[in-house]
């Protein structure tokens, strides 16, 4: 009998640590004495709020962390709480461009603490100052940022203090990588105040007056959504193109506290192009540090940079841009000479734009006449485009900020004011929040559909698919009601809808939704783009569990090229792909190249989302039953144990991926002869596979028949058949009868048969094996069936298996 190994495709909170000795802020002594996991090197930072340290993480791995510790008075019940309710929220965000937070806790005094990725960089601004950055340099860095507060959005969080300080640039192989810090920690910490307070202490609470929005300044939380990050993003940009905020830091801050709020909320400030002129010697040296000269800098920001900045920080936020993503795009299409939202479709500016890019054609053929022409055109149609594009940035904006508002009402339910001592589980807060979406909002479908898929996608998360399913399909016929059968929205559902189905074991539906997402972001986006490659590579996991391995790696080496040429060659996708294609090398005998891909993919990993990341748990799972595989026992029993230990911590003790590094570890023991062991960890993951996924889930099924190999061991050929049958009934319920899976359960059965003697019901079940396709060379040796040889029947069954070897 042969064991099923596991292997775990890529798909596309941490618990509280132990106490840190921690200094007072401002002194040099220990306010708290406690061996922990980490050490603290030294303070790189001291604000309103309180300190960040250098440290290091000493367990369960370790690497350098910063070390957030929240001053005194500060340190209430409420502010505790919500502290937890935001580390558990900003959990949820994976992005190259965010800094992760990996911890958080109290310290032994009382005072909460955040552990984050430690980012050994520069403030954006200091950073562009030091390499002397152009202004196209800038901007290519700063639609990076875009990138990572838009990945925010989507995940329902806004961060309300974005500033130079909070957006870290590090160099990673030559290349400028920001991270943006502090995501939610104002939030998480605002709370009423009087003006006294609020003057000494803005920076921390509600957001650095130079950065903060008029609707901040207004201090209503009511109309504070994604646009409020749009403006102090588009500040930002602002001092990057002109060398000076849009009000002098030092004049702000010299006035009352009602008077800063007034300013915000009502002076317009001059343009970038003006405000360069307005700095004396400090414009030249500005040009200088942008390796240019003042004449040429400010040709440059007059025209369509002006214009997007100030569409970025209107005081109106209906005018602004409805979210990061629509900047970041205004701002690629003013790089490549294209018309820009935030430009009226004048005939000078419309005119200008068309000759810039067509200088030459237009230069040698175009008269007076088809020039008049062709611009009236592409007025007419740019101005419609223009108002499309603005009708959905507007709608965009509408919607996050719907999303945003019922997920921050449903993380308030585990605030001890609301939950009024009851305690509120996560899995609690989503069952209500599903509830509130059905009742809720079903007069605004986009709303619904989002936060639909958005609960589903998390319920498949922790493996709770049944509840899962039904969220997935409400959400896809909302989105087909609302935006057509083939609008690129859909095909994002459908393909959330067929990864689900795949994990339930519905084959067949799932391969009929995730060829439908195919189709519709091949014809939406093309060929070429990353999240075509990522339906590419979520149809071959499919065809991979449906035993078409030739199929899977045709796909997953398309998916591999396109993302290397859109995403580089050290972007988390092209990890998925080497990983999924290293199984399918592993799986054909290729050891050394599947290990060569493992190690890639986890270099990648680790680089990208650090040592603790569930894809990191899935590549060293993967990478074990390599070493097993070439009798590195030691090593893959070490990367087992890892695995095992990321996956408890970060998915929980109840998730499916849990269950599979239990079976695999289980093998492991199993083959090192401690069978005791291996069977308590089997019989935990075929418990948590029944729970989670249901009793006739496939993967039940592999539980049954691994630890039905472990009776048969010790002797217990009663319970192993058992098992064997009840595997035999799931794969032929979830495959059909021809199956390799159920022509490997036949055998399986042969084998536990033959021991007791069964001499006729072992062939029987031999012969359906081989019917099925079932081919071992080797059965003839097998030990399980030794009580057969000799038998002619049986010899026979071994001649045709060797000649089909």
């Amino acid at each position: 009998m042969n064991h099923a190994n596991e292997d775990a495709t890529l798909p596309g909170a941490a618990g509280k640590g132990d106490e840190a000795t921690v200094q007072a802020p401002g002194s040099g002594k220990v306010e708290n004495q406690a061996t922990g996991r980490y050490r603290l090197i030294q303070k790189v930072g001291e604000g309103g709020m309180g300190e960040v340290w250098e440290a290091e993480q000493l367990a369960p791995i370790r690497r350098r962390v910063a070390y957030k510790v929240i001053r005194r008075g500060m340190d209430s019940e409420e502010v505790v709480a919500r502290f937890e309710t935001e580390r558990q929220a900003v959990a949820l965000m994976d992005h190259a461009c965010i800094a992760k937070v990996f911890d958080a806790g109290v310290t032994p005094g009382g005072r909460p603490f955040f552990v984050m990725e430690f980012v050994p960089g520069l403030p954006l601004d200091e950073h562009c100052l030091k390499y002397r950055l152009t202004t196209r340099q800038r901007l290519d860095l700063f639609i990076k940022v875009c990138e990572g507060v838009q990945h925010a959005h989507h995940k329902a969080i806004i961060h309300r203090d974005l500033k130079p300080s909070n957006v870290l640039v590090v160099l990673q192989d030559n290349e400028a990588t920001p991270k943006i810090i502090d995501f939610g920690v104002a939030k998480a910490t605002a709370q009423s105040l009087t003006d006294k307070v609020m003057h000494t202490e803005m920076g921390q609470l509600l957001g650095t007056p130079e950065y903060m929005s008029p609707e901040q300044a207004e201090m209503s939380q009511e109309n504070i959504d994604t646009r409020t990050d749009v403006y102090s993003l588009g500040v930002i940009l602002y001092a990057l193109l002109a060398g000076a905020l849009p009000f002098d830091a030092k004049e702000l801050r010299r006035q009352s506290f009602d008077e800063i709020r007034r300013r915000i909320r009502e002076d317009e400030p001059p343009r970038p192009s003006t405000q360069l002129t307005l700095q004396g010697e400090n414009s030249q040296a500005h040009a200088s540090g942008c390796n240019t000269d003042l004449t040429s800098l400010r040709s440059v920001l007059m025209g369509d940079l002006d214009w997007i900045v100030m569409k970025a920080i209107e005081k109106d936020r209906t005018r602004r841009y409805g979210s990061p993503a629509e900047l970041a795009a205004d701002i690629r299409r003013y790089l490549a000479d294209e018309p820009v939202l935030a430009t009226p479709p004048s005939a000078l500016y419309t005119m200008k734009k068309f000759v810039r890019r067509h200088r030459y054609g237009v230069a040698t053929a175009a008269t007076l006449l088809v020039l008049l022409m062709g611009f009236a055109v592409t007025m007419t149609i740019q101005a419609g485009r223009i108002a499309r594009e603005r009708d959905r940035a507007n709608l965009e904006a509408e919607t996050a900020r719907r999303v945003s508002e019922v997920m921050e009402s449903l993380f308030t339910q585990s605030d001890p004011t609301t939950a009024r001592g009851d305690t509120v589980t996560a899995r609690e807060i989503l069952d209500r929040g599903a509830f509130r979406i059905h009742t809720e909002l079903s007069d605004q479908p986009r709303v619904q559909a989002r936060l639909l898929n958005i609960m589903g996608k998390v319920y498949r998360s922790l493996g709770l698919y049944g509840q899962a399913q039904p969220l997935l399909e409400e959400a896809l016929a909302i989105q087909e009601r609302d935006l057509g059968p083939e609008a690129a929205e859909v095909g994002k559902v459908v393909q959330d809808l067929g990864n689900l189905l795949r994990n339930t074991g519905s084959y067949d539906e799932a391969e009929e939704m995730l060829q439908r997402a195919l189709a519709i972001r091949e014809a939406t986006l093309g060929p070429d783009h990353p999240k075509f490659a990522s339906s590419l590579s979520d149809l071959a996991s499919l065809r991979l569990a449906m035993g078409r391995p030739q199929e899977a790696r045709s796909l997953l080496e398309r998916s591999l090229a396109i993302r290397e040429k859109a995403l580089g060659p050290d972007h988390s996708e092209v990890a998925t792909s080497l990983n999924n294609l290293a199984i399918i090398a592993r799986r054909a005998g290729e050891n050394r190249e599947a290990l060569q891909m493992y190690r890639r993919a986890l270099l990648i990993l680790k680089k990208q989302f650090g040592a603790d990341h569930p894809d990191v748990a899935n590549v060293l799972n993967n990478m074990a039953n390599i070493q097993k595989r070439m009798g590195e026992m030691d090593r893959a029993r070490r990367s087992y144990e890892e695995s095992l230990a990321i996956r408890e911590k970060v998915l929980g003790p109840d998730h499916p991926h849990v269950a599979s590094s239990l079976n695999n570890l289980a093998i492991l023991l199993q083959q090192e002869g401690d069978l005791p062991a291996a069977r308590r960890l089997h019989q935990r993951a075929l418990d948590i596979r029944e729970k989670v996924l249901g009793p006739d889930h496939p993967d039940v099924a592999m539980s049954l028949q691994n630890l039905a190999v472990v009776m048969a061991q010790t002797g217990d050929y009663s319970m192993a058949l058992s098992f064997h049958e009840q595997a035999l009934s799931i794969n032929e319920l979830a495959f059909g009868p021809d199956h390799p899976k159920v022509a490997r359960s036949h055998y399986n059965l042969a084998c536990v048969l033959a021991p007791q003697g069964n001499k006729a019901a072992a062939l029987k079940h031999l012969h359906l094996a081989q019917d099925k396709g079932f081919i071992n060379p080797d059965m003839g040796i097998d030990p399980d069936l030794a009580s057969l040889r000799g038998d002619p029947e049986f010899e026979a069954l071994v001649a045709g298996q060797e000649r089909s070897g």
